[in-house]
């Protein structure tokens, strides 16, 4: 039987030796910024050659693609990828949130058809939730999916569709019954994106970078087995894709979906950067501010393991789970705004500029970080839930 420690090193030399060479292209952060065929080839290539190691999936069912084993092992891949700041694996939407829904609830024919896609990256997932005129309320949906015998007939518009331009499929939250408002007359589709009638329009990002597209729905015909459950039940399964999405639930294929600047990155910057002729680090005020950081990372690490434990959490057995996407992705911000005023008049820079620090990377990071407090629902909508699911408060 392997050990975790056998394990851990075979998986460390693994990807010591398999790790891609650096390419001649600005590499993303995150799906949300591919934006090149060159960038995306290189991730597809990298998510495949993993998956074929059978380092991707490794807790999945075997009769799907999957590895069949325990999901310890692929923690220790995740943490090792995670170390070694790997690329990361850009069927972000696939691995972490359509997979496990499917897993969950999907019928056998679903899972026979799209997991192991999802996993080789042949299959590429978007999304498509959010509404250019609904804001971050998604109960408001007025994407139409119209019965015309054996179809539905599609039309409106979804906005944040992260590698929609490269998509074989979406997850669609669509209104089927405009007489129910709110909630009542959702329902939740797996929709095929090369359909006659869908296009997609990449968008500019502030950092001048692409990867969010709006998606376009004008008479598209999808077959009626795209239909997930039953009419009227997407609201109910909206809302069990976004406990993955969030990371209150588990079931995640593995892997990282970001390589992202650390608070040990930010120490670094701190023996560098200078502040009255001396490195930034030798500054108390910061080195305590840089601590903090490292404690709230550290904390944000644990937490998995901390909830499995009653003992720890009976008392608010919700507040880790519902906090998590909300305490990382402010956390994040908050790091690189602070590693931002280190550099005090060179924060000005950008991508490129000979005098930046690290070639700019860190004002990138900071200006990309705000699609993570923004994606899965926005950090005001994140307090809101904990506010009312885990304290009680009342909505008013």
């Amino acid at each position: 039987m392997t050990t975790p420690e056998f394990f851990r090193a075979e998986i460390s030399a693994w990807l010591r030796e398999n790790r891609p060479p650096e390419p001649d292209i600005l590499l993303p952060e995150s799906f949300m910024e591919v934006g090149t065929d060159q960038q995306f080839d290189y991730l597809r290539a990298w998510q495949r050659k993993v998956y074929e190691a059978g380092y991707l999936g490794m807790a999945w069912p075997a009769a799907y693609g999957g590895g069949g084993q325990p999901q310890a092992m692929q923690d220790i891949v995740n943490a090792e990828m995670a170390r070694q700041k790997v690329p990361f694996l850009p069927n972000t939407i696939g691995l972490n949130w359509a997979g496990p829904l499917i897993l969950a609830i999907g019928t056998e024919a679903e899972k026979q058809r799209y997991i192991r896609g999802i996993l080789n990256a042949e299959d590429i997932w978007c999304q498509g939730f959010s509404e250019p005129d609904q804001g971050s309320d998604l109960a408001n949906t007025q994407t139409r999916a119209t019965r015309d015998g054996d179809h539905y007939i599609l039309n409106g518009s979804k906005i944040w569709t992260s590698l929609g331009s490269y998509a074989k499929y979406m997850i669609l939250l669509a209104r089927t019954n405009p007489e129910e408002k709110r909630y009542g007359g959702l329902s939740y589709f797996l929709v095929p994106m090369q359909t006659p009638g869908i296009e997609t329009q990449p968008i500019r990002k502030l950092t001048g970078e692409y990867g969010f597209t709006q998606t376009f729905f004008r008479d598209a015909r999808i077959p009626v087995d795209c239909l997930m459950g039953r009419e009227g039940e997407g609201w109910k399964i909206a809302m069990m894709t976004l406990t993955f999405e969030r990371g209150a639930a588990g079931g995640q294929a593995g892997g990282v979906s970001r390589v992202a600047l650390g608070v040990g990155d930010a120490v670094e910057l701190a023996r560098t950067a200078r502040r009255d002729g001396h490195p930034a680090l030798e500054d108390p005020m910061i080195r305590d501010q840089l601590v903090r950081f490292m404690i709230e990372d550290q904390g944000d690490r644990l937490c998995a393991a901390r909830g499995k434990i009653p003992a720890l959490c009976s008392e608010r057995p919700l507040a880790i789970p519902l906090s998590q996407k909300l305490r990382t992705s402010e956390h994040r911000r908050r790091m690189l705004q602070f590693a931002l005023s280190l550099q005090g008049a060179n924060a000005a820079r950008w991508v490129g500029d000979a005098n930046a620090f690290d070639g700019g990377k860190w004002q990138r990071a900071y200006f990309n970080s705000f699609s993570s407090t923004i994606g899965g629902g926005t950090s005001q909508i994140q307090a809101n839930i904990v506010g009312e699911r885990v304290l009680g408060l009342p909505k008013d």
